[in-house]
């Protein structure tokens, strides 16, 4: 019976002090066989008609091998938080909380 090698975890060292940090309220997935892009932006207008165009100002190119780490990366850091935290609505409708009408 073959002994099997336990491979040890792979350290990987990161030096983020060129990263740009921007903020997106709005994502976009489209991609080819080979690849997934995922555009960013900011949506001026989430609850209203979008009279403007939701500008772009990040994209990222995955390969699928990078985009299913990505997803599971996300999954467990979605489901901690809500752990702790609750559920995240993403439906911004049923976030929304009606004011009552004062007599005028």
């Amino acid at each position: 019976m073959a002994e099997e090698k336990q491979q040890a975890p792979r350290s990987v060292s990161v030096s983020d002090g060129d990263a740009v940090c921007s903020y997106a309220n709005f994502c976009r997935v489209t991609g080819s066989p080979e690849e997934l892009i995922i555009d960013f932006g900011l949506n001026s207008q989430p609850m209203g008609t979008a009279d403007q165009p939701v500008e772009i100002n990040q994209r990222i190119v995955l390969n699928f091998f990078t985009a299913k780490r990505l997803l599971h990366a996300l999954h467990v850091s979605v489901q901690r938080h809500e752990k702790v935290f609750g559920n995240i609505e993403t439906d911004i409708q049923k976030r929304v909380v009606e004011q009552p009408q004062s007599a005028t």
